[in-house]
């Protein structure tokens, strides 16, 4: 350890913590929230303000019945604290109502009815609906283009920035201190602990925790910790106006089975995406006008809409493994380094289960029994999965 590493421990405890954090999205912060109940924690967020990426860019939908069947499983787990979270964690609900329909085209039928039976086999609430009834809820589609559907009617409205903000002050009353403009110029293992250097001064703690969304892979690179190959991919979202004379605000979210786009109602306008997947680096993502056009046509084809204006249009980074599940538990190359990354655009709705699961990790601990009960293990969340389990420079014994 060095002078000034000694002078920063012995005269600034400000910037010595437990638990690091790299990130204040909603993965970052939700962990914040659930680690120091236990810890001291720092939160270093790059931009002026927490969220600002693909926490704030997202669909705000909670829904049981969307990404591979551990998502799902951790969205079952998610569920109760969405819907009652603690004394004092909001002033308001944080769901709302907004069913899902999943529709099909004729062509789409066998596929619509697989993921019918993939659906129930989790969410026996899930049902067939008649097309009927589907138009006369959303009367804009088209008849000629929905052939099948099923429904589930326990989908929600998540405010996001409501849960993210609960999470956020939640955590500062437990004592984490929250930074924002304290991008992470260097990372430093030395003395048991990570040392930091960021554009906010000089931190460090003996765990670090990268929930860093599509720079995670980067973080660990500057840690010299091999990459996960996660790959951060485009998604694009819009908004167009209301169909005139037509109230939409009770309409449910309407998914396309083949997952090539979705709307619903937002603030008296039609949030639309075209479910847009494009690899990307890992940067201030933008709307990419033809992505927006495809969104267009693809509604414009299933809808009696023909679109003349949009009002607002944006994109988030949803950041991925190579299996599509979310990246929770130690690095075993790497002491006291913690993954909390690749929610892959699911990081809201399964906020609550993945939080519980990293703070449980990170004491060393089992999952909660909640969590196991679903069937979630840990060797499911582990980064172990993602480089298999020879490694050199893993320690053996006989």
């Amino acid at each position: 350890m060095t002078d000034t590493d000694r002078h920063i421990l012995s005269t600034d405890n400000s910037n010595s913590a437990d638990i690091l954090i790299i990130g204040g999205g909603i993965a970052g912060a939700a962990a914040a929230y659930e680690v120091a109940a236990f810890s001291s924690v720092i939160v270093l967020e790059r931009e002026s303000r927490c969220g600002y990426h693909a926490t704030g860019r997202s669909a705000a939908s909670f829904t049981e019945n969307y990404g591979g069947e551990l998502v799902r499983r951790l969205a079952l787990a998610s569920r109760a604290f969405l819907e009652a979270p603690p004394p004092g964690f909001s002033d308001h609900p944080l769901l709302s109502p907004r069913g899902m329909i999943t529709i099909g085209r004729a062509d789409q039928l066998e596929l619509l009815q697989q993921a019918l039976e993939q659906a129930r086999a989790l969410v026996p609430s899930i049902t067939r609906i008649e097309v009927a009834a589907v138009i006369a809820r959303v009367p804009i589609l088209r008849r000629d283009y929905v052939a099948g559907a099923f429904v589930e009617p326990h989908s929600r409205e998540v405010d996001v920035h409501g849960l993210h903000q609960g999470y956020l002050s939640a955590a500062k009353k437990r004592g984490a201190r929250i930074l924002v403009n304290a991008e992470v110029r260097s990372v430093e293992r030395k003395s048991g602990r990570w040392w930091l250097t960021t554009t906010a001064g000089t931190y460090c703690a003996p765990t670090l925790v990268n929930a860093a969304g599509a720079w995670a892979d980067g973080i660990a690179g500057h840690a010299g910790v091999r990459p996960l190959g996660l790959v951060p991919k485009r998604r694009t979202a819009f908004n167009i106006p209301a169909p005139a004379g037509i109230d939409i605000r009770g309409w449910p979210l309407i998914n396309d089975v083949a997952e090539e786009f979705y709307f619903k109602p937002d603030a008296g306008q039609l949030f639309v995406s075209p479910a847009d997947a494009t690899p990307s680096a890992a940067v201030d993502a933008h709307a990419e006008n033809l992505d927006v056009a495809v969104g267009v046509e693809r509604l414009e084809r299933a809808t009696t809409l023909n679109v003349q204006r949009v009002s607002r249009s944006w994109a988030g980074l949803r950041t991925f493994a190579a299996d599509a599940l979310p990246v929770v538990g130690p690095d075993r190359t790497a002491e006291g380094f913690f993954w909390l990354a690749g929610q892959g655009g699911y990081g809201i709705k399964t906020s609550p289960a993945l939080s519980r699961a990293c703070a449980g990790l990170i004491r060393g601990r089992e999952l909660p029994d909640d969590l196991k009960g679903l069937g979630i293990t840990a060797a499911q969340l582990s980064p172990d999965r993602l480089r298999g389990q020879a490694d050199p420079r893993r320690a053996t014994s006989t």
